[in-house]
């Protein structure tokens, strides 16, 4: 078992879309024979005003999930760990799955998870009253599982679905 970080939210931070760039810069230099288009800054530090973890979360989209098991070693190069996590993405960590200024996820444009994620990360964007109910999700799962990011993940499922549609 990896000991995780806490679950701690912090205000918005102006310079995460900049962080962003940079990374997608970096990301793209390093598996762009194997994007199937444009690596996009989702999550909440890609949505203005938002309080989050302060973690970098990139979606990049990948022409072949087997074939981008050849992505690994050039991720690793730029500081990505590989945390197997679920069956239809690949999806890394930096610097580490315990220590983490970066999440990377490598998943098929096709997939379901991609147009949802996208769909959120831009409906919080253009919904001011949809990103302030999901602050306050976040803030009270925080406090209740300030040691357990699976359960501070699972509690905002709902939400997400929800407003994925």
């Amino acid at each position: 078992m990896v000991l995780d970080q806490p679950v701690q939210l912090v205000p918005y931070d102006p310079s995460w879309p900049e962080r962003a760039a940079r990374e997608i810069a970096l990301v793209e230099g390093a598996i762009g024979a194997w994007l199937a288009g444009t690596v996009e800054h989702v999550g909440s530090t890609a949505v203005p005003g938002l309080e989050a973890k302060p973690t970098i979360d990139l979606m990049a989209p990948v022409r072949d999930l087997d074939e981008a098991r050849e992505c690994f070693e050039p991720l690793a190069g730029i500081g990505y760990a590989n945390a197997p996590h679920r069956p239809y993405f690949h999806w890394f960590c930096k610097p580490s799955p315990a220590v983490r200024t970066h999440h990377l996820v490598l998943i098929e444009p096709t997939h379901p998870e991609w147009r949802a994620r996208l769909a959120f990360r831009n409906r919080l964007r253009s919904d001011p009253e949809a990103a302030a109910r999901y602050a306050e999700l976040k803030r009270e799962l925080a406090a209740r599982f300030p040691d357990d990011r699976e359960a501070y993940t699972a509690g905002k499922a709902g939400f997400v679905a929800e407003v994925s549609r």
